[in-house]
């Protein structure tokens, strides 16, 4: 998935891509510079392994696009982006990381990354994430993007407040609206208002559905029974 963010139009004029590679793992690094120096119209003009070097060897060669990793010895891939996408809107920026969950995606993304791909991919699929880097610097690749856009809207859609999760909790517990109201000195018909709430939230259509749908997404660990 590519979200665009405006950034100078893509062209197709051959040149030779010049980058610049951070990895702290030499055998990573050596790797991916193979991988550049295989590909036909690259030139990989630096490899470093921390924030310091990456950042000096870039204010030295004016690559096209850096690659780099996540986390390095002096801070992480995210510190390399933040501080040379605040000076520069053209450079291509890259992250290739073993760390490749939701919470890594999104950050590379509001760093202001060009592309995002995970270790485990070919060495191939980097190349072209940073070639697309080098003539879209200001749009976002990343085959997972999509997925983790899913789950953050899911996660989003079903947050509670506190209020409908101590309902939620009396419901887990065999309460019905009453009891819950006394429970909670709340009245009834605030009590089934927040019930629909949290029904229409889990997209259930009655309590055991409800109850189901809170377990498997993490609202509830368990199911306690109810005491005599």
């Amino acid at each position: 998935m590519i979200i665009t963010d405006g950034g100078p139009p893509m062209t197709t004029e051959t040149k030779t891509l010049q980058v610049l590679i951070v990895d702290d793992h030499e055998l990573v690094r050596e790797g991916l510079v193979g991988a550049f120096t295989r590909d036909e119209g690259t030139e990989v003009l630096a490899s470093v392994g921390t924030v310091a070097e990456a950042v000096a060897a870039y204010g030295r060669t004016r690559p096209d696009v850096i690659v780099t990793d996540l986390q390095l010895q002096d801070g992480t891939g995210l510190d390399i982006i933040r501080q040379i996408r605040q000076h520069d809107e053209t450079v291509g920026l890259v992250m290739v990381t073993m760390h490749a969950g939701d919470e890594q995606i999104f950050a590379a993304m509001e760093a202001g990354a060009s592309a995002f791909v995970g270790k485990d991919a070919p060495a191939a699929e980097v190349v072209r994430a940073a070639r697309h880097a080098a003539v879209s610097p200001r749009s976002f690749l990343c085959s997972a993007l999509a997925g983790a856009m899913m789950r953050r809207m899911s996660a989003e859609s079903t947050r509670l407040s506190t209020r409908e999760h101590d309902v939620l909790m009396l419901l887990a517990d065999g309460a019905n609206a009453a009891a819950i109201g006394r429970r909670l000195y709340m009245s009834e018909s605030t009590v089934k208002s927040h019930i629909a709430r949290i029904y229409q939230k889990l997209g259930a259509q009655n309590r055991a559905q409800a109850l189901v749908k809170a377990m498997r997404i993490g609202l509830l660990s368990s199911l306690q029974p109810r005491e005599n």
